[in-house]
């Protein structure tokens, strides 16, 4: 995924990153530039800065430092050598690029009426590298299984940023839509007939960000299943709405919910008949239920199932699997791929 980002870096750059270890290159989640300071990556749940030979190092003072150029250059490169094109963006402080990588932005804002019109004189890029692990999702699929109802329970993904929440969201609906439920992991017979009988389900992802399916001119280019259907580059709540009215989905994703309009569309989506999978921001099931619009929904018992995935140690990403209750009904480990 690591070479659909590097032609649009600066020339000095794709030469640092093409001398690093191949181990340590292919582990990269984080590209950091920023002007006139250390440039940074992040790998292996760490991170260190890169001297101006590819070497990774701890120590600020030998690490290559982006000029001015550089992060002219790189914005250039980003926007298709066209700001206007890409206001919108830049007024939200990120741009999504082909494959789903999203690049995060700062610098100097400038506000109209209060309000935050776009940010201009960037200094500063966070490139998130995005991947798909295919099957990561298999063991948790029994759990979210509704047997009486043969689909999935509405389903809320806990989770820190960066901890994989994105990634495990799309192997589910990439699950969901191909009618692959896995195995009943504890023997038990009414789960075990309803994996095998309940075939895939339509599945429709609102892809605000356009990281869930890195779709190209509407074409999602990850894999998220035969009977899913994307409308990208939508705010979550207008494109809620749209999906139901256009494409009768029995199941609906999004990502990173939390604002009123978001709760308002998944409460017109449930009484529409239409089930939930959605993430959200947060560091446990307290956490999240200290956010208003979260509380809320929560207190309201909208979702029967909740998925926290725990910071990762060692290649691995801790979760838990919780009830509409809060209850703990499983522990495992997600391996990072």
């Amino acid at each position: 995924m690591l070479s659909s980002i590097v032609n649009l870096l600066p020339r000095t750059m794709q030469m640092i990153l093409s001398q690093l270890p191949s181990q340590v290159r292919e582990s990269i989640e984080e590209i950091r530039v920023r002007e006139s300071r250390p440039l940074e990556i992040g790998f292996h749940d760490s991170y260190a800065f890169l001297d101006g030979n590819g070497n990774v190092t701890l120590e600020e003072l030998s690490a290559y430092k982006p000029t001015t150029a550089d992060c002219m250059s790189l914005l250039e490169m980003l926007t298709n050598h066209s700001l206007y094109t890409y206001e919108e963006e830049l007024r939200r402080g990120y741009i999504t690029i082909a494959g789903g990588h999203r690049v995060g932005l700062a610098g100097r804002t400038v506000l109209e009426q209060g309000n935050v019109k776009q940010i201009r004189d960037v200094s500063s890029f966070n490139i998130r590298i995005a991947k798909d692990i295919v099957g990561v999702s298999n063991e948790l699929m029994p759990y979210l299984l509704d047997p009486a109802r043969s689909t999935i329970h509405h389903t809320l993904i806990i989770s820190p940023p960066q901890q994989g929440k994105t990634t495990l969201l799309r192997d589910i609906v990439r699950n969901v839509s191909k009618g692959n439920w896995g195995t009943d992991p504890n023997g038990i017979s009414p789960i075990l007939s309803a994996t095998r009988q309940c075939a895939g389900k339509k599945v429709g992802i609102v892809d605000e960000r356009s990281e869930l399916a890195a779709s190209s001119r509407g074409v999602p280019k990850f894999d998220v299943g035969p009977r899913t259907d994307v409308l990208d580059g939508c705010p979550k709540a207008e494109g809620m709405m749209m999906m139901i009215r256009s494409m009768s989905p029995e199941v609906l994703a999004v990502d990173e919910i939390g604002r009123p309009e978001d709760a308002a569309a998944i409460h017109e989506a449930i009484h529409a008949g239409v089930r939930i999978v959605a993430t959200a921001h947060g560091a446990d099931f307290e956490d999240v239920r200290m956010r208003p619009v979260l509380k809320q929904l929560l207190e309201e018992g909208v979702f029967s199932r909740y998925i926290v995935l725990d910071r990762r140690k060692q290649g691995f990403a801790p979760y838990r699997i919780l009830d509409g209750t809060g209850r703990q009904i499983q522990v495992h480990r997600i391996g990072r791929g």
